[in-house]
């Protein structure tokens, strides 16, 4: 379980942040110019250099998206015109990937930031430059909300690149992209001119998602327990019916791969952030969704916290056979160098993202996730985690990519991946260091939603 007896103070992470912003200053640095083509999207590190892994490109957006967030901890030109520049001749022709789920990652990371960047007032540009970006965004979420698979009685889905019969936990952060288009003015038209409102599909994807993926005081199976979290939904899409549970990258459907986990926590805190954000008036056509979004948060967090060693950083599955082996694994600190199973920092950078925005918006109420997410982000941003070796592209160690298809890197000598990096797990661990001093500076709280809107006309 983490240790949340103490709270640390916020005063204490300046230091780390400001050590792990020169790091990466470096480490982008090296992965930019050793990668002169930009062909291959790079997903992970092998013996310290990032390499590609052939899926799906869902990467590429982490890397650029990496490359503004360090534009603007260096407060550098020169980096921010480099990552417009890549965003341009990379993400653009993603704007339009039917075919993908991932537009919450690959296009929120760039254009997103982008957008924020100009709106908060951060970098200097001309007015198409933000039509631009604007339009782009807009393509994207409209684009996202088109993969639909529609249960009827309010449920429904964005698939996955499965099919549309299958349904991603991961997919929650993806609803970024739709968030976005629907705060710019977005709305999707369909056959004889019907418009369909990309707020109903957040919503319906949210509730969907609760009732499908996430073990609450309603369990899914035999084998629930309260926060436990399914990777993959199944369903027969001639009766719109829920077949069963599955995993792409879990050990077992009724176990839980804790990646999938942390997409939830941080999915589900930025989509109650949002909602929050939102016009009374609108807020109410939606009756419970902020209590839902709410209670399955709690059943997450919960989970997390009691499932993870005490400095916060998970083992990459809470039910891998090897654990019972390690003993006593969630009583101590995690340990990335044991023979059983390896740990996923990525999950962590991304849950404790999560467990500290539930923390704001709970008050002093949320106290628990705050001391849980400050324990586990102070974790990361101290060895072994930080990457300091100037020799090695990665900044977040000990991370995993797809453990049971052994597609992550094992060094010579050892049954089990570690030291190794993945570029979401890079690019969470900037994100994180962006969001806690935002919580101390004097700059606005960082959210997606940190730009000007335009709401559908129907909204106003």
């Amino acid at each position: 379980m983490i240790d949340t007896t103490k709270l640390i103070p916020l005063e204490d992470f300046v230091q780390p942040i400001k050590t792990m912003w020169a790091v990466s200053d470096h480490k982008l640095g090296a992965i930019e110019s050793g990668n002169s083509s930009g062909s291959e999207a790079l997903v992970f590190t092998r013996n310290g250099h990032y390499t590609s892994q052939h899926w799906t490109d869902w990467t590429r957006g982490f890397r650029i998206g990496s490359i503004i967030l360090q534009s603007e901890a260096s407060e550098s030109p020169l980096i921010h015109d480099y990552g417009c520049e890549a965003t341009k001749k990379w993400i653009e022709p993603r704007l339009t990937d039917f075919g993908v789920h991932d537009h919450g990652f690959t296009v929120t990371s760039t254009y997103g930031n982008l957008l924020r960047h100009i709106d908060e007032e951060y970098s200097p540009h001309y007015d198409w430059e933000r039509r631009y970006y604007v339009q782009a965004l807009l393509t994207s979420g409209i684009v996202q909300a088109h993969r639909w698979t529609a249960l009827g009685e309010g449920y429904g889905f964005v698939h996955s690149f499965n099919g549309p019969h299958s349904l991603f936990a991961d997919t929650i952060r993806s609803l970024r992209s739709l968030a976005i288009a629907y705060l710019l003015g977005g709305v999707i038209h369909g056959e004889q001119g019907e418009s369909y409102c990309l707020l109903e599909r957040i919503v319906a994807h949210i509730r969907t998602t609760s009732r499908y993926l996430v073990s609450s005081d309603q369990p899914l199976d035999g084998y629930s327990s309260s926060g436990r979290v399914a990777h993959e939904a199944i369903f027969n899409t001639r009766s719109l019916t829920f077949r069963c549970l599955s995993t792409q990258q879990g050990y077992s459907p009724f176990t839980t791969w804790t990646r999938g986990l942390a997409w939830i926590i941080l999915g589900y805190a930025e989509m109650l952030e949002f909602f929050k954000m939102l016009p009374q008036y609108i807020r109410k056509r939606h009756g419970t969704i902020e209590e839902e979004l709410l209670t399955t948060l709690q059943y997450a967090c919960d989970y997390y916290i009691e499932s993870s060693p005490t400095c916060g950083i998970p083992y990459w599955d809470t039910g891998a056979p090897g654990l019972y082996e390690l003993g006593d694994w969630s009583g101590r600190e995690a340990d990335p160098f044991n023979d059983k199973e390896p740990v996923d920092s990525s999950a962590a950078a991304i849950a404790a993202q999560g467990l500290l925005r539930l923390g704001e918006i709970m008050g002093e109420s949320g106290s628990k996730y705050t001391r849980a997410g400050r324990k586990t982000a102070y974790s990361l941003f101290q060895a072994p985690y930080l990457s300091t070796d100037p020799q090695h592209q990665g900044l977040l160690l000990h991370s995993i990519y797809h453990w049971p298809r052994r597609w992550d890197y094992i060094p010579e000598g050892s049954k089990i991946a570690y030291g190794e990096s993945v570029m979401w797990g890079d690019y969470h661990l900037r994100e994180l260091a962006l969001y806690i001093s935002r919580l101390s500076g004097s700059k606005p709280y960082y959210t997606f939603a940190n730009f000007n809107w335009n709401l559908p006309e129907e909204d106003k």
